[in-house]
C-alpha cells in the first residue's frame, strides 16, 4: 500500500479543495493517460487496486506511471468513544485530486489495449475520468 516512509507532522487539518489542478495536467512520460474530471481524496488502497487492474490487463507489457501519491494522513477515532479528548490517530493516507489531474500514464502497448486497461483502472476509482492520448501519437503498423 502506498504511504510515506516518514512525515514531518503526524496529523494534518482537513483543508479545502477548490479549483482545477495547476500541475500534472499534461502527459509527461507515456502516450496514454487517465485524467480526472472531479475533485476527490483517493486512498492508497484505491490507487493500488487501479494499478493492479491496469498492469494485469496489459499483461505486464509496456510501462505504467502512477502520477499521484497519498501523502495526507486521515485520522479516525475508535468506535464508541465519547466526544472530545483530542483528535484520533492516523488511519490511512490519501492523495488530494483536483479536476484535470493525470492519475496514470501508459506506454508501449497498442491504443486498444491501453484504452481498455485504463477503463478497467478507472472502474476502481471513485471519480469520473477520461482517457487521453498524446497529441503527436501515431499508431505503429507492423
Amino acid at each position: 500500500m502506498l504511504q510515506p516512509k516518514k512525515t514531518k507532522y503526524r496529523k494534518q487539518q482537513k483543508g479545502k479543495m477548490k479549483g482545477n489542478t495547476k500541475r500534472g495536467a499534461e502527459l509527461a512520460f507515456g502516450s496514454f493517460g487517465l485524467k480526472t474530471l472531479e475533485e476527490a481524496l483517493l486512498t492508497g488502497r484505491q490507487i493500488e487496486a487501479a494499478r493492479q487492474a491496469l498492469s494485469r490487463y496489459m499483461k505486464r507489457e509496456g510501462q505504467v506511471w502512477i502520477k499521484i501519491f497519498p501523502d495526507k494522513p486521515i485520522t479516525k477515532k475508535p468506535a464508541e468513544v465519547r466526544m472530545g479528548k483530542g483528535k484520533g490517530a492516523p488511519e490511512y493516507f490519501v492523495a488530494r485530486i483536483s479536476p484535470g489531474r493525470i492519475l496514470f500514464e501508459a506506454e508501449g502497448v497498442p491504443l486498444e489495449i491501453a484504452k481498455e486497461a485504463l477503463r478497467l483502472a478507472a472502474q476502481k476509482l471513485p471519480v469520473q475520468t477520461k482517457f487521453i492520448v498524446r497529441r503527436d501519437y501515431v499508431e505503429e503498423t507492423i
